[in-house]
């Protein structure tokens, strides 16, 4: 059947089904499609933090969007344009995000009397008037899946489980994907049982099939791919990104990098990855808990290699101490923190920007470290580094703030050229180094970086105390002495804010703007959607975001004094306003949500008009 087809310069599709019906799968793959086309993506898993969500409940549903465009895009989209609806559940928990003419296609065997009771349908919404004004398309996904492997060597129940590779070959008709990577996939994955690879094939060549024969979807679509600079791409997530960022570090430091972790949502994959780069001198230990797993690699530090942990918020709390014995220590340490929504367990696998004051104020005594936020996926391998940077350089823990948002969003990533990756040798104290030529002094400091010597231990002639208690200035004996006390706590806070970092960059393209929109972390893409739609309907906005928060760029507070609003977005009750506002006394407007979401650009941009109308 001959059909039309019709270009889009973008488009925004959201899949949704239970917990077991495998959409952050098909999402995935089909980003991996989108992303060999050269389309620019951005992508927003969204899913339960139970193992086992009850089954065709509105808890149970999990979801995976993607946006994709042919040109630069900053979110995932703010609704989708398609919806995958596999049950009642999954219609509903979505259906208020999309607009009005959204294409929906439903699984319509999933629509029983007893799954829509489940979710609070007195009637069925395929045949009353819940879905007037979108384009419903009804496709017995389930029972088609099963017929299409009638002939195949599987149980009914795996050729149920294949219904999702059938939705994933109709969408990937739909938009003109490459299918020949997931074919590869299919291969990979169920290598061990050829007779899934031979039903998940089948199924997904079904839905292809369907697509190009059924009279219900009468139009194809394509979208260019985007132009960006040249050079190699691969799609990845923040934490994939972070992890070869560690990688880098270790590489182009010359170091071993040792991984303490425990397990926690939505860290663990930084430890998965990580333990797959033994072959780069990289060591990852899961250890029985938050604080085993950071004395470990503090430990690691002391003995000469680049020591990290990875954690979410209720993991950093675990860690406060040996954060702040390795700020006495002044030994480097990498503390990442996938940052989700709290207090306590809070909500696992949902986003949140609330552990910003814990980063920076939450230990015991005057213990200052570096605090630095990776803005995107692909910015996390850059951030990785930067974090590696200052420990070692400047003897520091430093904490790294992702959150889920960022860390299981995806986006192209230009590989980077490895000669350009910044130089981070290290190099150890191999001699005494006081005046008399036969004294090692483990406090003696450089006097550019404040930093102290980093000795190894067991190098002849270097030996020294390290613990918890305070040191003495130069000979690192234990000292109770007050003056000696109050130098050393404020060289370790001079350490920290004499650390260089790069001046904050405003994006105010016409230099007329008088409100200045700053962000840190993951508010960098739906920020800047939002100014962006405002310019082009001619409103000045001004944009600047923060990598560095602890120490802060040098020129940030006369950036701040030059505009006349200062509107701070953050996924948190205000943290960085009132920072803001108490070190550099402006009146900072926060906007502030703690829903679990990230920001649309939407809602931005709305609230950054009615501050601009009343400027």
């Amino acid at each position: 059947m001959s059909k039309q087809i019709r270009q889009l310069d973008r488009v925004v599709i959201r899949f949704a089904g239970d917990s077991g019906d495998g959409m952050q799968l098909t999402g995935d793959r089909f980003t991996s499609e989108t992303a060999q086309l050269g389309n620019d993506i951005s992508t927003l898993p969204n899913f339960p933090a139970e193992i086992r969500a009850p089954a065709g409940t509105l808890p149970g549903v999990s979801s995976f969007q993607v946006h994709f465009a042919d040109y630069d895009i900053l979110t995932p989209g703010d609704a989708p344009n398609v919806l995958v609806a596999m049950n009642p559940a999954a219609l509903k928990a979505n259906l208020a995000d999309l607009p009005r003419g959204a294409d929906i296609i439903v699984n319509t065997d999933e629509f029983t009397k007893r799954n829509l009771a489940k979710v609070g349908y007195a009637s069925n919404p395929l045949d009353d008037d819940t879905l007037d004004g979108y384009a419903v398309h009804p496709v017995a996904l389930t029972s088609m899946t099963v017929g299409a492997l009638a002939e195949q060597d599987v149980s009914k129940k795996d050729a149920e489980r294949a219904k999702n590779m059938f939705a994933l070959g109709l969408l990937s008709w739909m938009y003109s994907r490459p299918y020949e990577s997931t074919l590869r996939f299919l291969e990979r994955k169920f290598a061990k049982r050829p007779e899934l690879v031979a039903a998940n094939v089948a199924a997904f060549k079904a839905g292809w099939n369907f697509g190009e024969t059924t009279e219900d979807f009468s139009v194809r679509y394509e979208v260019k791919p985007a132009k960006m600079p040249s050079g190699t791409y691969r799609n990845i997530t923040g934490n994939a990104a972070l992890s070869l960022g560690l990688v880098a570090a270790g590489v182009r430091s010359g170091l071993p990098v040792f991984l303490g972790a425990y397990p926690i949502t939505p860290a663990s994959d930084i430890l998965h990855e990580l333990s797959k780069h033994k072959r780069f001198g990289v060591t990852t230990m899961q250890a029985e808990d938050e604080i085993a797993a950071i004395g470990a690699a503090l430990g690691a530090s002391y003995g000469g290699a680049l020591g990290v942990t990875t954690t979410s918020g209720p993991g950093v709390a675990l860690k406060g101490e040996t954060i702040s014995l390795a700020v006495a220590l002044e030994l480097p340490l990498v503390i990442v923190d996938v940052q989700r929504a709290g207090p306590s367990t809070g909500m696992p696998t949902k986003t949140e920007q609330a552990d910003l004051n814990m980063a920076l104020f939450g230990r015991h005594g005057e213990a200052p470290v570096a605090v630095i936020a990776p803005k995107s996926p692909s910015d996390c391998f850059h951030a990785a580094l930067e974090a590696a940077r200052i420990a070692l350089t400047y003897r520091t823990p430093v904490i790294l703030l992702s959150d889920n948002y960022v860390a299981n969003g995806s986006e192209p990533w230009l590989l980077p050229d490895v000669a350009s990756l910044p130089d981070l040798r290290v190099e150890f104290a191999t001699a005494p180094n006081a005046e008399d030529g036969t004294t090692f002094l483990p406090y003696l400091r450089d006097p550019q970086t404040l930093a102290r010597p980093w000795a190894v231990p067991g190098t002849p002639g270097l030996e020294h105390r390290i613990g918890g208690l305070e040191k003495a200035d130069k000979t690192g004996d234990i000292s109770y002495d007050p003056a000696n006390h109050d130098f050393m706590v404020r060289t370790r806070a001079a350490r920290i804010e004499a650390i260089p970092v790069p001046d904050v960059a405003v994006e105010d393209p016409d230099g007329d703007a008088r409100v200045l929109v700053l962000g840190w972390g993951s508010t960098y893409g739906p920020i800047g959607a939002a100014c962006r739609a405002l310019r082009q309907r001619g409103l000045p906005v001004a944009q600047a975001h923060l990598r560095h928060l602890a120490p802060m760029p040098a020129n940030l507070g006369a950036v701040l004094r030059s505009y006349d609003r200062v509107v701070i977005p953050e996924m948190n009750l205000g943290q960085l306003a009132h920072v803001i506002r108490a070190r550099y006394l402006v009146d900072a407007i926060g906007y502030n949500q703690v829903r679990g979401l990230p920001f649309t650009a939407a809602e931005l941009e709305t609230m950054l008009e009615e501050v601009l109308k009343n400027v």
